[in-house]
C-alpha cells in the first residue's frame, strides 16, 4: 500500500512514499487542513465553509470549495488506497488513518507518555511527539477557526514540555533542567507552573536561597499585577522547601524496565487492599491518561474524586484496577478498595465498609466506635493529612459512598458505578463506552491468542462486533474459544449470530452478560421496567423520547421520567441532541435482546402489537407531515390504512424549515423501523414509511438507501398481494434508478416501458393522481427520445388528470414537461410560457425543489433567447433556494445552466462553475448532470485552446449518455469530441462528427447535423 503522510504541525504539507508533492495554492491546502484536523471524521459542510471562510462566504457561496475539493482528489489519487476525500450525507471526511497525520501522532504518543509507568519509555515517547513539531500550526492563515486551533495546539505543545520537565525532574535531571526552565521562567514570569518547576531544580541544586527568592518574585508580581497570592501549590512547595522536606530529594533514574517510586515510602505499615490488574487489560488509552493525570498532577486544581461510570460490563472495575495499580507508587499512605456490591440485591452497608477500612488502618477490632457517626469520624481523622487512594467499587448512590469519603485533599477517590452519581459535587467523572472494534480485537486476541485470531481475522471482527464492544461480552467469548482450541472462530461467530441464542452464547463460568443485566433490571420500579421491556421489541438504533410516550400510552413529561430512570440504572444512554434539536435514546445492542426477552416473558402479544403499532405510527405520522414541507418529486401523497395515532402534541415547536433536519435526525430509525416492518409482514407501515422518505433521500442525494429500501418493500408487497403498496414503491423506483442508476443501458427508454407498467397499476387502483405521475414519467422518456408530439400529449393527459384530482404537484410537474418537450422542439417561447405556469404552481404549492427547477427551465430559456441578465437573475435565484434546502440535485441541474450561461458571456466564472458541478454530481452519483458538466468543461478547455485535456472530459461524458438514452445531450457531446479530436486525431474526430449526425438527424435537429456534417469532412 502507498504510505502517506501529512503534516499540519507547521508548514501544511504531504508526503507519498516519502516524497513531497504539491497540494496547490493556500486556500486549497487549508481546505486539506480543516479535514485533516478532523481526520477520519464527518465534518458538516457548513462547518467546513465555517472553517475556510468563516462568516465572509465568497458571493458565489461554495463553489469554489467544490472545486477545491475536487483538485485535491486529483492531487491525492496516488494515494487513493490510503487517504480518500469522502463525500457523505451532510458532509465530507478525510479517510485515513490518523496516526498518518503528524497532530493526531503527536496526541497519541502524548497519550501512551502519559499512561506509561516506565520513566524512560515515557520520555522517549514525549522525545518523539514533541520532534514532530516542524513550527507554527497553519502560521500563514488567519481566520478565527484557524487561529483558535493554533492557540490550542500550542497550548498542547506547551502542556507536553511541562509533563516532560516534571518527569525529568523526577528521574533526578535537575541539573539539565535548570537551565531550559530559567529561560521558560524569564519569558513567562507569570506561569506559576514554570516557577514550581524552577524552584524545584534549584533546591535540588543546593540553591535554597535562590529557590526561595523565586518564589519571593512570584509572590511579589503576582499580588502587584492581579492582586492574588499564589496558588496553594506552589504554597506548598515553598513550605516544603523552608522545612527541607526529604521527599523533594530526587529518585535516580532506574535502569531499563524497572519501575520508578515516585516518592520515599513512610515508615509506617501502609495498607494495601488493591487486587490484581487483570493480566490482559487493553484499550482505554485516553481514559487512562485522564485518570492517571488526575491522580498524579501535583499541579492541577481538580477534584480529588473521579467517578467511573457506565452500564453492567463495561470495564468499570478493571479500568479503575488497572489505574490504581499503576499510581499506586504516588499514594505513599497506602491503598484502600471495597466492593459495594451496589447493582446487587444486598448492597454493602457504609458502616461495615468503614470498620473494614479501619482494621485495614490499624485499628483494632475493640477500638472500632459502634456509632455510624463516631465510625466516620475516626476514619476521617485517621486518614488527614494522608496520602491514601480510596476505590469504592460498584457503588450504588450517593448516599452509599458519602460517608466513605475522606475529606482531606491529600487523599483520592476513585469510583466506579452503574449509577451516575450526580449529587457528588465536584466529582470528575468519567463515561466509559463500549471498545472500539480495533480494542475489542486487542483483547479478543490476548484471551485467544494471535496465532487462532490472525488466520480468522474476518470472524474475530465478526464476534466482537456481534458483542457490541462490551468488555464482558468480548471477554467470555474468547474465554469460550480459548477453552475449546477445536472450535473455528467461524463457528462461534455463527452461533452468535442468530439473536434469539446470542445471550444463552454469552455465558462462560461465572461470566454471564445476562446475569450482569438482570442485575440492573430488578432494581427498577415497575414502569420504568415496563417501559424497557417494550422499547426492547423496537430495533432502531436509537430513538428520541416521545417513543417512550407512545409505547406507554402516557404524556411525554411522563414517559421521560421513565425513560431517564433507565438511563440511570445505564440500562439506556443518551445520545446527544440530533440534528432536530431532540436529544435521544439508545440501547446496547446486547441490553436490547434482554429487553425483548423480557417483553417476551412477561408481555402478552396483545400488548407488544399494541407496542410496535403506537411506535411504528408515531414515527408514520410525523414523517407524513414532514414529507409535506420537504422540497422534493411532487408525487401525490397516497398513505396507507396503517393506524396513525395522534401526533400533534409532538414536536409542538417545529418549524417548517427544519423539516429535512428532522430526517437527518431519524433516517437511522426510520430506515430500521421500515425494515423491521417488513420482517413482521407489516406491508402497510413498511410501504407507506418508505414512500415518506423519498423526498428526503432525493433531496440529500442518498440514491443508494432509496433503491435498496423501495426494492426491499416492493418485493414484499409483491409476495403479500399489496398492490397498492408495490404501485407506490414502484414509482419511487422508476424515478431514482433512472436518473441515479448507471447499470441499465437506455435509461429513458427503460424508463417509458416502466412508466407504461405503473400507468396501469394506478388505473387499476382507481387512483387518477398516480396515472398523473406515472403519465408525466412517460412523457420525459418520450421527450428524450425526440417523439415530441407524443410527448406533449401525454403530458397534457397527466396535467388534466392531475387538476381533476386536486394534484398540485402533478400540475406543476406537467408543465414542466410541456417546457421540456418544447424546448427539446426548439419552440423556446411557448417552453418558457409553460415554465412561468409551472413556476406559478409551484410558488402556489410552497416546494422549493419545484420553485428552483421552474426558475431554471425559465431562466436556461431566456439565455437561448439572448436575454443574459433576466437568465442570470432567475438562475441565481433558483441556486439560493436549492442551497438554503440543502438540495444538492437541483443545486447541481443550476450550476450547469450558469455555467452555460458564462461559457457563452465569456465570464471565467464558467470553469469553477463547471468544476463544482462536475465535484458534486460525482459524490451524489448524478450521471446525467455529470455527463452534461463534462461536456461543458470539455468545451471550456477547447476554447481555451487545450483540446488535448478537453479529450478526457468529453469520452467520459460520451460513454454516460451512451447508457442514458437522451440523443440530444449525447449528439452535443460527440459534436464536442470531435473538436477536440480535430488537431489530435482526425480520424476518431470525423467518427464521432458522423455519429452526432445521426443522432440529431433521429431528434429532428437539421441544422445541427448539418453542421456536424460538413466538420466530418473537414
Amino acid at each position: 500500500m502507498t504510505a502517506v503522510e501529512f503534516g499540519l504541525l507547521g508548514a501544511i504539507e504531504a508526503r507519498i512514499d516519502g516524497q513531497q508533492i504539491e497540494l496547490g495554492h493556500a486556500r486549497q491546502r487549508h481546505v486539506l487542513a480543516a479535514l485533516l484536523v478532523d481526520a477520519d471524521r464527518l465534518v458538516p459542510i457548513a462547518d467546513l465553509a465555517a472553517r475556510i471562510w468563516g462568516e465572509q462566504t465568497p458571493h458565489s457561496g461554495l463553489t469554489p470549495l467544490y472545486g477545491y475539493l475536487s483538485r485535491l482528489r486529483h492531487v491525492l489519487a496516488p494515494a487513493e488506497r490510503s487517504v480518500r476525500i469522502v463525500r457523505q450525507p451532510g458532509g465530507y471526511m478525510a479517510a485515513v488513518n490518523p496516526a498518518n497525520v503528524d497532530l493526531h501522532r503527536f496526541r497519541q504518543l502524548m497519550a501512551r507518555a502519559r499512561s506509561t509507568d516506565e520513566p524512560t519509555r515515557a520520555m522517549g515517547l514525549f522525545h518523539e511527539a514533541l520532534a514532530l513539531w516542524r513550527g507554527e500550526p497553519f502560521a500563514s492563515f488567519d481566520n478565527p477557526w484557524f487561529n483558535s486551533q493554533r492557540v490550542a495546539l500550542l497550548r498542547e505543545r506547551e502542556s507536553a514540555e511541562f509533563d516532560l520537565r516534571d518527569l525529568r525532574l523526577r528521574c533526578g535531571q535537575h541539573a539539565e533542567v535548570l537551565t531550559e526552565v530559567s529561560g521558560a521562567f524569564e519569558a513567562d514570569p507569570m506561569n506559576e507552573r514554570v516557577a514550581g518547576q524552577l524552584m524545584l531544580a534549584l533546591y535540588r541544586q543546593g540553591q535554597s536561597a535562590e529557590a526561595l527568592t523565586c518564589y519571593d518574585r512570584m509572590r511579589s508580581r503576582l499580588a502587584d499585577e492581579l492582586g492574588v497570592p499564589p496558588s496553594p501549590q506552589l504554597q506548598r512547595l515553598y513550605q516544603r522547601i523552608l522545612e527541607a522536606d526529604p521527599e523533594l530529594v530526587p529518585t535516580a533514574l532506574p535502569a531499563s524496565g524497572e519501575r520508578a517510586p515516585a516518592v520515599q515510602a513512610r515508615a509506617w505499615s501502609a495498607p494495601a487492599l488493591l487486587p490484581p490488574s487483570v493480566p490482559d487489560f487493553t484499550g482505554r488509552m485516553a481514559e487512562i491518561a485522564s485518570l492517571c493525570k488526575h491522580l498524579t498532577d501535583d499541579w492541577g486544581s481538580a477534584s480529588s474524586v473521579t467517578t467511573i461510570v457506565g452500564m453492567g460490563g463495561i470495564g468499570k472495575t478493571a479500568l479503575s484496577v488497572h489505574v490504581a495499580q499503576n499510581t499506586a507508587a504516588s499514594y505513599t499512605d497506602g491503598q484502600l478498595w471495597a466492593n459495594l456490591r451496589g447493582a446487587s440485591d444486598t448492597p454493602a452497608k457504609s458502616t461495615d465498609v468503614l470498620a473494614r477500612f479501619l482494621r485495614a488502618l490499624g485499628v483494632p477490632d475493640r477500638a472500632i466506635p459502634a456509632d455510624p457517626d463516631e465510625r466516620m469520624e475516626t476514619y476521617r481523622t485517621l486518614v488527614n493529612g494522608r496520602k491514601i487512594l480510596i476505590v469504592l467499587d460498584d457503588a450504588a448512590s450517593e448516599e452509599q459512598v458519602r460517608p466513605l469519603l475522606p475529606g482531606t485533599p491529600t487523599c483520592a477517590v476513585v469510583i466506579t458505578s452503574r449509577a451516575r452519581l450526580v449529587g457528588l459535587e465536584g466529582a470528575h467523572r468519567i463515561d466509559l463506552d463500549v471498545f472500539a472494534t480495533d480494542e475489542a480485537i486487542d483483547l479478543f486476541t490476548q484471551i485467544v491468542g494471535e496465532d487462532r485470531v490472525t488466520p480468522e481475522l474476518s470472524a474475530a471482527t465478526e464476534i466482537v462486533e456481534l458483542c457490541g464492544g462490551l468488555p464482558l461480552a468480548v471477554r467470555i467469548a474468547g474465554a469460550r474459544l480459548a477453552a475449546r482450541p477445536a472450535w473455528r472462530l467461524a463457528h462461534l461467530a455463527e452461533m452468535l449470530s442468530d439473536e434469539r441464542r446470542r445471550l444463552d452464547q454469552l455465558s462462560a463460568g461465572d461470566l454471564a452478560v445476562r446475569a450482569s443485566l438482570a442485575l440492573s433490571y430488578r432494581g427498577l420500579d415497575e414502569l420504568p421496567r415496563r417501559l424497557f421491556r417494550l422499547l426492547g421489541l423496537f430495533s432502531a438504533p436509537d430513538f428520541p423520547p416521545w417513543l417512550a410516550s407512545m409505547v406507554l400510552e402516557c404524556p411525554v413529561h411522563e414517559a421521560t421520567e421513565y425513560a431517564e430512570a433507565l438511563v440511570d440504572a445505564q440500562l439506556l444512554a443518551t445520545s446527544g441532541t440530533d440534528a432536530a434539536g431532540q436529544y435521544r435514546y439508545r440501547f446496547h445492542d446486547l441490553v436490547r435482546l434482554f429487553a425483548a426477552e423480557r417483553a417476551a416473558d412477561e408481555e402478552t402479544a396483545e400488548s407488544r402489537t399494541r407496542a410496535l403499532e403506537q411506535g411504528m405510527g408515531g414515527w408514520l405520522g410525523l414523517a407524513e407531515r414532514m414529507s409535506a414541507l420537504v422540497p422534493g418529486p411532487c408525487f401525490a401523497p397516497i398513505a396507507s390504512p396503517a393506524p396513525r395515532p395522534p401526533t400533534d402534541h409532538l414536536l409542538e415547536d417545529f418549524r417548517p424549515e427544519w423539516a429535512a433536519n428532522w430526517f437527518d435526525a431519524e433516517r437511522g430509525a426510520l430506515l430500521s423501523t421500515v425494515r423491521q416492518a417488513c420482517r413482521l409482514g407489516m406491508t402497510d407501515f413498511a410501504f407507506d414509511l418508505a414512500q415518506r422518505m423519498e423526498k428526503y433521500f432525493d433531496v440529500r442525494g442518498m440514491y443508494t438507501d432509496w433503491i435498496a429500501l423501495n426494492t426491499q418493500v416492493m418485493a414484499l408487497c409483491q409476495e403479500s398481494g399489496n398492490a397498492l403498496g408495490e404501485a407506490v414503491m414502484l414509482r419511487g423506483l422508476i424515478d431514482v434508478t433512472t436518473w441515479a442508476d448507471v447499470s441499465h443501458e437506455d435509461a429513458m427508454a427503460r424508463q417509458y416501458d416502466e412508466s407504461l407498467r405503473l400507468r396501469e397499476m394506478f388505473t387499476e387502483l382507481g387512483l387518477p393522481q398516480g396515472v398523473a405521475d406515472a403519465a408525466l414519467m412517460g412523457s420525459w422518456s418520450l421527450t428524450a427520445n425526440a417523439a415530441y408530439t407524443d410527448a406533449i400529449t401525454l403530458a397534457d393527459e397527466a396535467l388534466r388528470l392531475a387538476t381533476e384530482s386536486g394534484h398540485l404537484g402533478g400540475q406543476a410537474r406537467a408543465e414542466l414537461s410541456l417546457a421540456l418537450a418544447y424546448f427539446e422542439n426548439r419552440d423556446v417561447l411557448v417552453a418558457i410560457g409553460h415554465a412561468d405556469n409551472a413556476l406559478v404552481k409551484a410558488r402556489e404549492l410552497g416546494n422549493t425543489r419545484c420553485i428552483a427547477t421552474a426558475l431554471q427551465f425559465a431562466g436556461i430559456g431566456y439565455r437561448v433567447i439572448g436575454d443574459f441578465d433576466v437568465s442570470k437573475q432567475m438562475l441565481d435565484e433558483s441556486l439560493e433556494l436549492s442551497r438554503s434546502s440543502r438540495d444538492y440535485y437541483t443545486e447541481v441541474l443550476t450550476l450547469l445552466a450558469l455555467a452555460r450561461l458564462y461559457f457563452n458571456t465569456g465570464d471565467p466564472e464558467a470553469r469553477p462553475t463547471a468544476e463544482a458541478a462536475i465535484s458534486l454530481s460525482r459524490d451524489y452519483n448524478m450521471s446525467h448532470h455529470l455527463g452534461e458538466a463534462l461536456e461543458i468543461l470539455g468545451s471550456i478547455e477547447i476554447a481555451d485552446g487545450r483540446p488535448a485535456k478537453a479529450i478526457p472530459y468529453l469520452e467520459e461524458s460520451v460513454a454516460l449518455w451512451r447508457t442514458r438514452g437522451w440523443h440530444s445531450f449525447h449528439a452535443t457531446a460527440l459534436t464536442s469530441l470531435g473538436k477536440a479530436y480535430t488537431d489530435v486525431d482526425p480520424r476518431a474526430a470525423r467518427a464521432a462528427f458522423r455519429a452526432a449526425h445521426d443522432l440529431f438527424v433521429q431528434v429532428g435537429n437539421i441544422d445541427q447535423a448539418t453542421e456536424v456534417a460538413r466538420l466530418a469532412e473537414l
